[in-house]
């Protein structure tokens, strides 16, 4: 390896970072992180920290998981890629797919459409709810609803369902036929509604006159997150997503559920929608169904849409879509491995608890912190803090405060992740007591810093 001041004069100068200004990359170098073990990371100066970020919500089971790591060091021995296109398959990927029959079937999801990611999945629920209302001749159903603040990757159609206007502007005209409603953000609502069960009767209220609006028939497919995630962690109401579902049934809208980050324990259930009771018609998952060790992904179906695709005699049902790296024989084992792993280790258990200790110490943090306007958490490990200059205005505070708490935090013990004025946590599933207290004081300091 170069050494660490190669390293860090080179790193913006040869690569663009995502979700990162090219300019900014080179104004201030990012931390160079060159190892990691259980739920700590080490930088190119041996500082250590725990990863309260998750790599990116998905290293639920920690840096060293060594069945996962055997899964794919065994399988790129014996078959390190074979294409699942018409005509070819693998052993390792047909074994998955019966091992998530059986982990969904709560969800009432029967089968799986392999992927490379998270935005590989979205894409593919999308074209799926389009393709199965054509199948059924109703093809004037193409139209997306979703909701504001919602984050669906970044491929065309998951940029034109997101809700966020920074993963948007720059990339339009996106795809048409895409409609957003508020969502069930008690802090900021375009309702001034602070009842997060008012607000969300009244964000379901939106929907219902957004379809009237549209038409139901041409509208396809609702997408949501069951808790919005990248959007600043947005738990809705209980009555929310399964008055979504109400909703969509009555009108012959396909459900889609965005679990990229929430399926898997997450939200201290072994999914988001479980988590509200709901049974979605399409789930996209990714992440944690590899702890991240291998690009890899599935949209999990629900029986009914199975079988209008399987009985179909027209020719319609026929996917003209796929992936070279849909059902990849390396990420099905590694997937394997980790769902096996994560069903032992039983992790919505811990994740439950320590999410709540967690959100306990940030909502303390708020009565110290004037900088603290909302804490958002207690579903599992997934918490916010959105920080306000002024909690009467609710103005956001600027760059450069949330820069340096966030660098002071870093060298107090905790990587934390700040998206626009919030601070994120979503550390791996198996984090300690003692890990999560190492979180809460390493913000105190940062906190501390900057008031």
């Amino acid at each position: 390896m170069k050494d660490s001041n190669f390293l860090k004069e080179h790193n913006a100068k040869s690569l663009w970072h995502p979700m990162a200004h090219p300019a900014d990359s080179l104004a201030n170098p990012p931390a160079i992180i060159t190892s990691a073990q259980g739920v700590k990371i080490t930088d190119i100066d041996g500082h250590e920290a725990v990863d309260a970020v998750g790599g990116l919500w998905n290293v639920n089971l920690g840096f060293s998981c060594q069945p996962v790591k055997d899964a794919i060091a065994a399988q790129l021995d014996v078959l390190p890629y074979y294409s699942t296109f018409r005509g070819t398959t693998n052993d390792q990927v047909i074994q998955l797919a019966e091992e998530l029959r059986k982990f969904f079937a709560p969800d009432g999801l029967t089968r799986a459409f392999f992927t490379s990611g998270g935005s590989d999945s979205v894409e593919t629920a999308l074209r799926l709810a389009r393709q199965y209302h054509k199948i059924r001749g109703e093809e004037g159903r193409t139209k997306l609803l979703s909701l504001k603040k919602g984050y669906h990757g970044t491929h065309m159609g998951g940029a034109s369902v997101n809700g966020n206007a920074n993963f948007r502007t720059q990339y339009e005209p996106l795809l048409p036929g895409c409609f957003h409603i508020p969502a069930p953000y008690t802090y900021r609502n375009p309702f001034n509604e602070s009842d997060p069960e008012r607000l969300a009767q009244l964000c379901l209220q939106a929907l219902e006159d957004e379809i009237a609006f549209q038409g139901a028939a041409t509208v396809a497919a609702f997408i949501m997150e069951p808790i919005l995630g990248a959007g600043g962690v947005i738990p809705p109401h209980p009555s929310f997503m399964p008055g979504v579902r109400e909703i969509c049934s009555r009108h012959g809208i396909l459900l889609i559920a965005d679990e990229v980050i929430t399926a898997f324990g997450r939200t201290g259930s072994w999914s988001g929608s479980r988590h509200w009771g709901v049974q979605p018609d399409l789930m996209a998952t990714a992440k944690a169904i590899t702890n991240g060790y291998f690009p890899f992904g599935a949209v999990m179906i629900a029986d009914h849409m199975t079988e209008t695709f399987e009985k179909d005699t027209t020719g319609k049902a026929a996917i003209g879509h796929g992936y070279t790296y849909s059902g990849h024989p390396v990420g099905a084992a590694a997937a394997l491995a980790c769902l096996a792993e994560t069903r032992r280790l039983n992790v919505p258990e811990n994740a439950s608890a320590r999410g709540t200790q967690i959100h306990q110490g940030l909502l303390a943090l708020q009565q110290k912190y004037d900088l603290i306007g909302d804490v958002r958490g207690g579903h599992g490990l997934m918490c916010a803090l959105e920080l306000v200059s002024d909690r009467t205005t609710k103005a956001a505070v600027d760059k450069k405060t949330i820069g340096k708490l966030q660098e002071v935090a870093y060298e107090a013990g905790a990587m934390v992740r700040v998206s626009g004025p919030n601070i994120i946590l979503s550390p791996p599933l198996v984090l300690s007591e003692a890990e999560a207290e190492t979180i809460l004081s390493a913000l105190d300091k940062g906190f501390a810093a900057v008031s």
